[in-house]
């Protein structure tokens, strides 16, 4: 069904014009997600007059209510159905578990406020583009996934870079995630599993160098990939490799583990000129970019190259305050829609070839297919295994 057709309880309300006011926003989960990343930023904002944090939302009646006396946020909820008709936000920030995501971002949309939600986006590829569905056509209310990577002084740099060919163009990538989580970590039950963490370190861990890796080269074409489980007692995967052919030409590997104890996220792309490299850990700064020149390019150029300006580091706060500007502007943001997408049907692609031992290509996952609406694609050896009733005794 078209988002322009009437359904009975999810017609949008009018929308009130986001100039000349704040930017209402509500709060949907108060863990340490929201706690220590989506409300700093959405706190600074409110600082220079942007947002107000009208609401929060919680499962929890005595932690929300805690969570706003110690914020100042006026209105507490454990229904979201219920803040959203009492409060009309115009913005909710989404920060609760990918399993309920798409539920959660539909019922914001179909009440007219734009989302941003945190990464996973969403378990699967059918989720997305049910989510997607919901979105004005017009002038939003979109969906934006956090993809703080992207955003700030160093990625805008180096995109632009890209974008122009300054440094020729690009041949070889390699994008590495490779962190270490011990046993301990697995013995939460929820984690390793594709109910409900939505995969292993491609999806949970490594997308975010993944999305970064595909906003700076473009469309991918094809990919293929291993994955294995090396260590852990899990459904998921451990550890995954794979290589990947962009529309542009480039060839890049990509490496996602929870089982290396020097831990790093990295990102090196050879171009004709220079090579570019990013090496940290959770986010970057322009101290985290090295670009390092071919022999006969000349001092001149380098010194543009490897200046960087002022030094915005990769955060929440940047990517909302693009969002916020879209939001006035009426325009789509970055991270949604097929841009937001693009990562998602990465992963989805490696994890089809790594458990069927296929090349898969860009765009041929879709309905019919059975990664579209699970990321396991019941490949034997790596879907859940079946629930077994226990025979109760007599």
């Amino acid at each position: 069904m078209s988002t322009s057709e009437t359904r009975p309880g999810t017609s949008r309300p009018p929308s009130a014009p986001l100039t000349g006011r704040r930017i209402r926003a509500a709060l949907v989960g108060t863990g340490a997600i929201g706690r220590g990343s989506h409300l700093p930023a959405l706190a600074k904002l409110a600082e220079e007059g942007e947002t107000e944090v009208v609401a929060a939302v919680d499962i929890d009646a005595t932690a929300v209510e805690e969570f706003c006396r110690a914020t100042g946020i006026p209105h507490a909820y454990t229904d979201l159905e219920q803040m959203l008709r009492e409060q009309r936000p115009d913005l909710v920030s989404i920060c609760t578990p990918p399993t309920l995501h798409r539920d959660q971002t539909t019922a914001a949309l179909r009440a007219g406020a734009w989302v941003w939600c945190e990464k996973p986006p969403v378990p699967t590829l059918a989720d997305y583009d049910a989510v997607e569905a919901e979105e004005g056509k017009d002038g939003g209310p979109y969906a934006s996934i956090v993809f703080q990577h992207r955003f700030g002084s160093g990625s805008k740099h180096v995109r632009r870079l890209l974008t122009e060919k300054a440094m020729g163009r690009p041949l070889v990538a390699h994008c590495q995630t490779t962190w270490y989580r011990d046993t301990a970590y697995y013995a939460v039950p929820w984690r390793g599993r594709w109910a409900t963490e939505g995969g292993g370190p491609a999806m949970g861990h490594g997308i975010h160098q993944m999305d970064l890796l595909l906003d700076l080269l473009g469309p991918w074409s094809e990919v293929r990939a291993m994955a294995g489980r090396l260590v852990h007692d899990v459904e998921t995967e451990d550890v995954s490799t794979a290589l990947v052919r962009f529309e542009n030409g480039a060839l890049a590997t990509i490496v996602n583990s929870v089982l290396s104890p020097d831990e790093v996220s990295r990102i090196r792309i050879d171009c004709e000129r220079a090579t570019v490299e990013l090496t940290h850990l959770y986010g970057h700064g322009n101290e985290n970019w090295r670009i390092t020149p071919a022999p006969d390019v000349s001092g001149d150029e380098v010194a543009a190259w490897q200046d960087f300006g002022a030094d915005v580091p990769s955060s929440h706060l940047e990517q909302l305050r693009e969002l916020v500007a879209s939001m006035r502007a009426g325009e789509r943001p970055r991270s949604s829609g097929a841009d937001g997408r693009t990562s998602l049907e990465l992963i989805a692609a490696l994890y089809k070839s790594a458990f069927t031992d296929v090349t898969v290509r860009a765009g041929e996952i879709g309905p019919g297919d059975p990664f579209y609406t699970a990321m396991h694609g019941n490949a034997p050896g790596w879907a859940p295994a079946p629930v077994v009733a226990e025979e109760v005794s007599a």
